[in-house]
């Protein structure tokens, strides 16, 4: 019997393209922020755990950025990086899966979902390592491009806001692709396409809640980075956990299968 004769060969050929997506209301990201802290105090030390393993790695990728300061390096380092960071955002989201469960989150549970969605998440970690390349190239451009004659302020104005619209640019496509698919392939067998897909139309949607989200992304990052790196540790954790809290509001998946 083929695919499309199954009974799952046939749910698939009935789902929409795009997981379907709710309106919210533009305060919707603090009621995520709290019920993310929730999930924090329900399981601090697993949180902690990974809150510091998050802040050791930051601390490394800044700290040889700042000491290489090669371009060539600099990308094979932030390809690494990339690649483990949605498998730790994944591991952080299976916390705050089990307890909405009513199940006690487990470190090694929290790993065997991160190696379930090994494949996905590396999809995930090549379309955002091409975006910051392509990011980075178009840097190099702009400088390429402007010149700057010493002393010209006018000229380094317009370079620094043209730099910062382009930058803006890349910045809310990958907050866009990302705010919602990382959750969801956490929760869900859908394929990465569909769920970067699914996260762009939601924003796109629902622009002022995003925009409040991704401010509040941006606010918390800067106060850890603020503390030395030391207060991601809680932070990383804390917005992970809203982010979870976000997708469950935002998105209904509940056309594709749950993941064991």
């Amino acid at each position: 019997m083929s695919d499309a004769a199954s009974p799952a060969g046939a749910d698939a050929a009935s789902r929409p393209y795009v997981v379907p997506c709710r309106t919210l209301p533009a305060a919707a990201p603090f009621h995520w922020l709290r019920a993310g802290w929730h999930d924090l105090r329900r399981a601090p030390g697993l949180s902690l755990a990974y809150g510091v393993a998050i802040a050791l790695l930051s601390a490394t990728v800044s700290a040889l950025a700042w000491w290489l300061g090669r371009f060539a390096l600099l990308a094979l380092l932030l390809s690494g990086f990339v690649f483990v960071a949605p498998l730790l955002a994944v591991g952080l989201y299976s916390v705050s899966r089990d307890l909405e469960a009513g199940r006690q989150p487990l470190l090694r549970r929290s790993f065997a979902l991160a190696g379930r969605v090994v494949g996905q998440a590396g999809v995930f970690a090549l379309l955002l390592l091409v975006i910051l390349l392509v990011w980075s190239r178009a840097g190099m451009m702009l400088y390429a491009l402007i010149p700057v004659p010493e002393g010209d302020y006018v000229a380094l104005a317009e370079l620094l806001a043209i730099g910062s619209a382009v930058g803006a640019l890349f910045a809310a496509l990958t907050f866009a692709t990302a705010v919602f698919s990382l959750p969801m392939i956490a929760d869900r067998g859908v394929d990465m396409i569909t769920a970067c897909v699914s996260s762009v139309h939601a924003v796109l949607r629902n622009k002022r809640a995003a925009l409040v989200w991704g401010g509040l992304i941006v606010a918390l990052t800067a106060l850890g980075f603020a503390t030395l790196l030391i207060g991601l540790a809680v932070i990383m954790p804390w917005l992970a956990y809203a982010a979870w809290h976000g997708y469950r509001a935002t998105l209904d998946a509940s056309s594709w299968p749950v993941l064991d």
